[in-house]
């Protein structure tokens, strides 16, 4: 059972929210992002990791994040989403709607 599991969460496709702690618009990107998954229950769709640019700078190269908010979607070793500043709900589940139920 334990390696059956290990491989699942291996094949969930991470979330990366990329955003600034002090960005208002953000924690409305991150409400949006909580009602996207929570209309379909998609909440077990993603490993979701919110990764504050301004402590983690490394990453934000790393990932190429030049604005915030911003989320990439990784399969495996390759980022295969990146959605900038998204405008709102219906935006986001356009963007994630290949991943959703």
């Amino acid at each position: 059972m334990g390696a059956d599991a290990g491989t699942r969460a291996a094949e969930t496709p991470r979330l990366l929210f990329f955003f600034e702690g002090t960005d208002g618009y953000a924690r409305r990107v991150d409400g949006f992002l909580a009602q996207v998954l929570q209309r379909r229950r998609n909440h077990h769709t993603f490993q979701i990791h919110r990764i504050n640019v301004q402590a983690n700078p490394e990453l934000a190269q790393r990932f190429r994040i030049d604005s915030t908010p911003s989320i990439c979607i990784v399969e495996g070793r390759r980022v295969v989403l990146r959605a900038h500043r998204p405008r709102g709900a219906n935006e986001l589940q356009r963007a994630l709607a290949p991943w959703l139920r």
